[in-house]
């Protein structure tokens, strides 16, 4: 199963998108798992993308759309109010990002994930009008990946842009710039996902609770 177009409807022409799992135990934030324990990094992810779609819930600005990874958890997240939710499809991540580009209903479309504690409307509004100017936006991360990637779509939807790829590694964020050679590309502010246990201690530390 993959992304369904028609079942997305259009509030207005700007998207945005919020890759999602199933925060299933054991099956999400793994890594931190291994440092705070599976109980823990399932209830941080839970808890961080009820945060992260509540502060969207109402938004009339953009429609929002739950990304959702396995595709069969599609009805658990189907009772969001004003929130659609699809399955990603297969193949990896930037074969399913790029299926939502080409997807979504017509306009500027913004991908983000559902682990960074510091994703907020302002910042989502000011990518879509950064957008006016670019061809591509990109929210670097600290650990060398993004946390939104961002098209324009007109008069095209690009391709290649996550050809050869390393993904969840230091190299995702330039293999993917380069990639963009010639293309208007804006960075936007450098923001930190909550990978390990020593971003977890981080972000209690520096009270970016939610």
């Amino acid at each position: 199963m993959g992304i369904n177009s028609k079942a997305v409807q259009s509030y207005c022409c700007r998207t945005l998108v919020v890759m999602a799992k199933r925060p299933g135990l054991g099956r999400v934030k793994t890594r931190l798992g291994k440092d705070i324990g599976p109980v823990e990094a399932t209830r941080f992810y839970r808890h961080n993308l009820a945060v992260l779609l509540g502060r969207f819930r109402g938004e009339k600005r953009w429609n929002t759309v739950v990304s959702v990874s396995p595709d069969q958890a599609v009805p658990f997240f189907s009772v969001l109010p004003d929130q659609q939710a699809i399955g990603q499809g297969r193949g990896d991540l930037g074969k399913r990002m790029q299926s939502v580009f080409m997807d979504m209903p017509p306009g500027p479309v913004l991908i983000v994930g559902s682990d960074i504690p510091q994703i907020t409307p302002a910042r989502i509004s000011a990518a879509f009008r950064t957008l006016g100017q670019a061809d591509i936006v990109l929210g670097a991360g600290e650990d060398g990946g993004y946390w939104l990637v961002g098209m324009k779509r007109t008069p095209a939807v690009l391709q290649g842009i996550f050809r050869d790829v390393t993904w969840s590694s230091a190299q995702t964020f330039d293999d993917t710039v380069k990639n963009l050679s010639g293309r208007n590309v804006v960075i936007l502010d450098v923001l930190n996902d909550i990978d390990d246990g020593q971003d977890y201690a981080r972000w209690q530390a520096e009270g970016m609770m939610f």
